[in-house]
């Protein structure tokens, strides 16, 4: 081994994903909500739900953010979140009373159904994790 690659390197661990979005607050409220997770950080700009120990799930304040167009590639979705549930349609139906909303196209409805965050943002539940 070379002196350049004695060191060992560093330990490295999941903390977080964040998403950008026009208000931290609203979407925390969403994710906490279908997910069980506490605020575990909050600003006006930034807000971090997760359990002790835990990686979290990040909202980042982004002033000039544009809502994604799934499945129009006009904005495209930027990343999202896939859940594991049980049943699909109890799923949906609690995720679309805390304000999701269903988009018309459908990939897969019967393995798993897309869903859009208050943001915009596309997330899946499925049943196959």
């Amino acid at each position: 081994m070379s002196a350049e690659n004695s060191n060992p390197a560093p330990a490295f661990r999941y903390a977080a994903v964040t998403f950008d979005c026009p208000d931290p607050a609203e979407l925390a409220r969403f994710y906490g909500g279908a997910l069980g997770l506490p605020v575990a950080f909050s600003t006006d700009d930034f807000v971090l739900l997760g359990q002790d120990g835990a990686a979290g799930l990040g909202f980042n304040r982004l002033a000039d953010y544009r809502r994604p167009t799934w499945p129009d590639p006009g904005q495209e979705k930027q990343a999202h979140l896939e859940l594991g549930v049980d049943d699909l349609d109890d799923a949906e139906t609690h995720l679309l009373s805390l304000g999701a909303v269903k988009p018309g196209h459908q990939p897969d409805p019967d393995r798993w159904r897309v869903l859009l965050d208050p943001a915009g943002h596309p997330f899946c539940i499925t049943t196959l994790v």
